[in-house]
């Protein structure tokens, strides 16, 4: 197994580095700062303990071992030697941006960069990039490590190599990839975002409440999660930041973000992560 580097130690970027030091990979995680690494490195301890309940014991590296697959470090210059690298950063441009100069100050030629992005061209992050025809999207699915596909992205300039060491080291961790062509928000954001957006204008226009939105999801179309359910799992500011995106790329008014939303953001209920969004997750109550 390879040496990966896993940039941006939130939700994503922490269950990215679990599910590649469960399959046997070396990790190095990286964030700005240390507290960062220290929340990533309990909720990985957190998730190993839940997720193997819902997984083979023969399949995986004991649960002790794992975290010990991983690095957890502030500083670019551990990537100089890895052979892939998973970035995980916020949907901001300029920080996506001094990202990938950071990558190309350290990376090697052959190193293969994978973009966790919802709704940023992959061909806008590859022209930042020395070796554009290394760079390809993957969008993983959350939770990282129980999703079994992911969503892989060919840019202008992706290889045909890339893509196919981008397919084997995804199923080094058990992941079937699903290739689809670069626009923005691809195909999962931009058809997911409509829907989480038009649910928050139907909670603003006072049609149902939350619940009874989600639960027409669950009951009549057989999703597992509604769609406000999942807004709070992404997290309302990553929404709404690529309801930017998407409305600044293809300039259709379909794409305009709920005005709820927004607010909802701008008074810190970002949903699961700060406890309270479309639900309370400390009291477990519909947010009115």
């Amino acid at each position: 197994m390879g040496l990966v580097g896993v940039i941006g130690a939130g939700v994503m970027g922490a269950g990215v580095a679990q599910n590649a030091a469960e399959s046997g990979h070396e990790v190095i995680l990286i964030d700005l700062t240390e507290d960062v690494l220290q929340k990533a490195k309990e909720e990985i301890k957190k998730n190993i303990k839940f997720q193997g309940l819902f997984k083979k014991k023969d399949s995986r590296i004991l649960d002790e071992d794992i975290l010990g697959r991983i690095t957890f470090t502030t500083d670019y210059e551990a990537l100089r030697e890895v052979e892939f690298v998973v970035e995980n950063v916020p949907e901001v441009w300029e920080v996506k941006k001094n990202v990938y100069t950071r990558l190309n100050e350290v990376c090697a030629e052959d190193c293969i960069l994978l973009v966790n992005t919802s709704c940023i061209s992959i061909t806008k992050i590859a022209a930042l990039c020395k070796q554009a025809s290394n760079v390809i999207g993957v969008h993983f699915m959350n939770p990282v490590p129980l999703k079994s596909t992911v969503e892989a992205i060919r840019g202008f300039h992706t290889s045909e190599t890339t893509i196919q060491q981008t397919k084997d080291f995804l199923e080094s961790m058990d992941k079937e990839m699903i290739l689809v062509n670069d626009y923005p928000g691809f195909v999962s954001n931009r058809l997911s975002h409509l829907l989480m957006n038009e649910a928050a204008f139907v909670v603003q226009d006072q049609v149902a409440e939350p619940r009874d939105v989600d639960e027409i999801f669950k009951k009549c179309f057989g999703h597992k999660m509604g769609p406000l359910e999942t807004a709070d799992l992404i997290g309302l500011d990553t929404v709404v930041n690529s309801l930017d995106i998407l409305y600044e790329s293809y300039q259709d008014p379909k794409f305009r973000c709920a005005p709820l939303l927004r607010k909802m953001v701008e008074a810190g209920q970002h949903g699961r992560k700060s406890g309270k969004g479309f639900y309370d997750y400390n009291y477990g109550f519909v947010v009115n």
